[in-house]
């Protein structure tokens, strides 16, 4: 089954420079009958300005969720979002990742009922992130590993996951020791799975949020998709306000008693209610 109206959800706030770049991305996508989703955690002018300027061109399908900045609510901006798509299909991104030109309809195409897709990104230095230029994006030359490391990007197995050829991307899909997990900066599955499982918990701070979703989708009965090698973008670096102990301290107990009661109905989610009414 292939999915009929696509969604790209992302995430954002106060990073107008670099969303400015994401939507280019999206702007050069091959596959262009989506519907870009921006869930705005309560950003300020100069990214309404930037979102603004992209539906005037009038490349992009928008619709921007936004809701008041009351500090870190980036699974109740998610679940507003979610919660108003008539997509059928959802990938999750966050509004510094740079999508390949076949981000899309990669996405589209490895879709499966019963499954998720955990995709892949490359982390770029801050540099590079710098360097980037709207032709850059255009062109989609940032995708080649040898234009990357004439920026200063450093050369390790990382930039493995761009390789064109789509027999190796296959076999090191087979091959990598890492888990099909949900993460939030390229992951899809269909929307009526994630509202089987009401949506993000919105008990989750910074720091794993979207892989306690994943959890939740496994315990639900869906399987994950290595597809790390196959579908990736680009993300880029800043720093990191959210980032403390704490939180991840806090979030990690949440997540390890999804693990334990393999529950996959976030109480605190898109519909408030209990586990016994569903």
């Amino acid at each position: 089954m292939t999915p009929q109206k696509m969604g790209v959800v992302i995430t954002t706030y106060n990073q107008p420079k670099w969303l400015k770049n994401v939507l280019f991305g999206y702007e050069a996508q091959r596959h262009n009958n989506f519907t870009v989703i921006i869930a705005d955690d309560g950003s300020g002018q100069p990214t309404r300005e930037v979102i603004e300027f992209f539906q005037a061109r009038g490349k992009l399908t928008i619709q921007h969720i936004w809701h008041e900045d009351k500090g870190f609510q980036k699974c109740q901006i998610l679940n507003k979002a979610i919660a108003q798509t008539d997509c059928d299909y959802l990938i999750f991104t966050d509004g510094d990742c740079i999508p390949e030109p076949d981000f899309i309809s990669i996405h589209q195409s490895l879709a499966e009922p019963g499954y998720f897709l955990s995709g892949g990104y490359v982390k770029l230095t801050t540099s590079v992130s710098d360097a980037i230029t709207e032709a850059d994006i255009a062109s989609g030359v940032i995708f080649n590993i040898d234009w990357l490391k004439k920026a200063g990007q450093p050369t390790n197995h990382k930039l493995w996951k761009l390789i064109k050829n789509k027999t190796i991307k296959a076999l090191l899909n087979a091959i990598t020791p890492t888990k099909a997990t949900w993460n939030g900066m390229n992951s899809s599955t269909w929307t009526s799975d994630i509202k089987a499982c009401n949506g993000f918990n919105e008990d989750m701070q910074y720091g794993g949020l979207d892989r306690e979703l994943g959890e939740r989708l496994y315990n639900h009965g869906l399987k994950g998709k290595q597809v790390r090698y196959s579908v990736n973008c680009l993300h880029l670096d800043h720093p990191r306000a959210y980032d403390n102990p704490e939180t991840w301290k806090k979030n990690y107990a949440i997540r390890n008693d999804v693990k334990r009661t393999g529950r996959f109905w976030a109480e605190n989610g898109i519909i408030k209610s209990t586990p016994q009414s569903h």
